[in-house]
């Protein structure tokens, strides 16, 4: 099915903001293909390049993966190319995001290659619990930003009003909130309630904030590359934590009431014993 192409998408809403820089060189009348995202990478004078050192390429999708090192994840970490879909904007977003996140997008990768070599390794169907949390973070992930260690815990002790209304202007002030997952930035296309990240949280100072966006994003691609390949670190789902995406103050005109809050069936209480537990010290 055809999907129609706007240029003017990451003008949408402050939930496209870390992907501006990379789409400002996709503002053509028709959809953007390989050429012009790698046309991206060469007008923004960098390599990409994947976690083994191969420079980094998109490519059109290949149907038939006959072998292990066709599919796709092998595909990047061996050959450095990541499989676009024409016409398509869940890949787009994904390779908005590599361009963005490149070396937390390649410490993905390679924590993906290496989880596909073990489970090819014991003839495993299944797959494992790390691959459940890395594709989970790669889909739905958000990168949180926080100077107050206080607004962090009320975060993963899923307090939503709490932070989100009670403490609006300190978050607005001393927290941040970025969009990873790009299966999130295809829902912010047309956001709905219920649409829900899992979030992986940083501490920083209050300075953080005050530098440029494209700094930002650079210190948080490198923080979170490290976290991502620190292979203790994503071994389940459950250190992931859930950010209800449109609570986030300014993603959604309806947050600006107060009554906004007070859907438990979206911003839910925590299921676990003493809340979540952060996925950074």
């Amino acid at each position: 099915m055809f999907e129609p192409w706007d240029p003017d998408f990451a003008e949408r809403s402050p939930m496209f903001a870390p992907l501006r820089a990379a789409a400002g060189g996709l503002r053509g009348a028709v959809w953007p293909g390989c050429e012009e995202l790698n046309g991206v990478i060469a007008s923004r004078h960098r390599t990409l390049a994947n976690a083994a050192g191969r420079p980094l390429r998109f490519v059109a999708q290949q149907l038939r993966q006959k072998t292990f090192e066709d599919k796709y994840e092998p595909r990047i970490f061996l050959r450095g190319e990541v499989q676009v879909r024409s016409c398509n904007w869940h890949d787009l977003f994904n390779a908005l995001v590599w361009l963005t996140f490149p070396h937390a997008k390649a410490a993905l990768n390679e924590r993906h290659y290496r989880e596909l070599e073990r489970q090819r390794a014991r003839g495993a169907r299944d797959r494992g619990p790390a691959q459940d949390a890395l594709t989970l973070f790669d889909e739905g992930g958000v990168i949180v930003a926080a100077s107050d260690p206080a607004l962090a815990a009320l975060l993963t002790g899923f307090e939503w009003k709490q932070l989100f209304w009670q403490r609006r202007a300190a978050v607005l002030q001393r927290m941040r909130f970025y969009l990873f997952g790009h299966a999130l930035y295809e829902k912010a296309l047309a956001p709905f309630t219920g649409v829900t990240g899992r979030s992986v949280i940083f501490g920083v100072e209050d300075a953080f904030f005050e530098l440029p966006p494209a700094a930002q994003l650079t210190a948080l691609d490198a923080r979170l590359a490290a976290h991502i390949g620190n292979a203790g670190r994503l071994a389940t789902t459950r250190e992931l934590v859930p950010v209800p995406i449109l609570g986030v103050p300014g993603w959604c005109e309806d947050n600006a009431r107060e009554r906004y809050y007070d859907n438990p069936d979206y911003f839910r209480p925590s299921r676990r014993t003493g809340g979540a537990a952060s996925s950074t010290p």
